[in-house]
């Protein structure tokens, strides 16, 4: 939402400041330009990247315009998931979760909760790190790196895209450059006629330029920057599914767990110790 405020208050400020100084808007209309920009721009993309890559910031981009997923109540959710799962675990024993990190779709305790299924990579860094406490053997100092080296390809992987889009931004200004130069080429070509015909040609040149340092500056950039900030909180999301799985395979108490868990979310979005303590009873009742 904020997102197209933003794009709704550039465009504004620069349409109005350019009618008051009595400009033409009919000037800024070079389609020709656009495409040039537009198109190298696209096939910039195509050359330095995979078709999985520019998929993936596609679906990046559509979460710029999306509401934020990481709020308070996307929290208190996955408290009140975290303490019914080792609720369960404290009262029946570890084993007894097998079944549901097995098969989490069809377990009683996950069922009560869709907002964690909706997303599959945590389900399985959930459950994939339960399995191996369940099955023995393996220390809470080697899971916890698992988990470790679990986030840290997986937020790799999720800056890939944000890259991709940041070198279509850092290209933008050259390709209008680009732009602007061909038409320069095509005003030299036009000199000797009417001076009017002149001066639209090279106005259509200087529009290429105009176009390409806005879209770096005014878009593109700042939805890459905007990508960023997304990852790094979906990265402090599974930061506090680690830290909750990791203080209760300590044999600490579930509730410990999570209040060690809520210690991690940011402060902008974490719920009070209150709220999450009345969220907890009212899932166990």
């Amino acid at each position: 939402m904020f997102a197209i405020i933003g794009i709704v208050v550039v465009i504004g400020a620069i349409l109005a400041g350019y009618l008051m100084e009595h400009g033409n808007l009919l000037v800024l209309m070079q389609p020709a330009e656009l495409i040039i920009i537009a198109g190298a721009a696209a096939g910039t993309l195509l050359i330095g990247n995979p078709i999985s890559t520019i998929k993936a910031m596609l679906k990046s981009i559509a979460k710029v315009f999306a509401a934020n997923t990481y709020t308070s109540t996307f929290y208190l959710e996955h408290l009140r998931m975290l303490n019914a799962l080792f609720q369960t675990a404290r009262k029946e024993g570890l084993v007894k979760l097998e079944s549901d990190v097995e098969n989490p779709t069809q377990s009683a305790v996950f069922a009560r909760f869709p907002m964690f299924l909706q997303n599959h990579h945590a389900v399985d860094f959930v459950c994939d790190t339960l399995r191996m406490a369940i099955s023995g053997g393996v220390g809470h100092f080697e899971l916890d790196q698992m988990m470790e080296q679990d986030m840290e390809v997986h937020h790799h992987q999720s800056e890939v895209p944000a890259a991709a889009l940041n070198t279509v931004a850092d290209a933008l200004p050259g390709l209008g450059i680009v732009a602007a130069v061909l038409g320069v080429v095509i005003t030299m070509g036009a000199l000797g006629g009417p001076p009017e015909e002149i001066g639209k040609k090279v106005a259509a040149a200087l529009v290429g330029t105009f176009l390409g340092i806005l879209l770096c500056y005014g878009f593109v950039g700042p939805m890459a920057a905007c990508i960023q900030k997304c990852n790094d909180a979906e990265n402090q999301y599974y930061y506090f599914l680690r830290v909750a799985m990791i203080t209760f395979i300590r044999l600490v108490s579930p509730i410990t767990a999570v209040e060690f868990a809520r210690r991690t979310i940011p402060g902008d979005v974490r719920p009070s110790f209150q709220e999450m303590e009345k969220a907890c009873k009212q899932k166990l009742d």
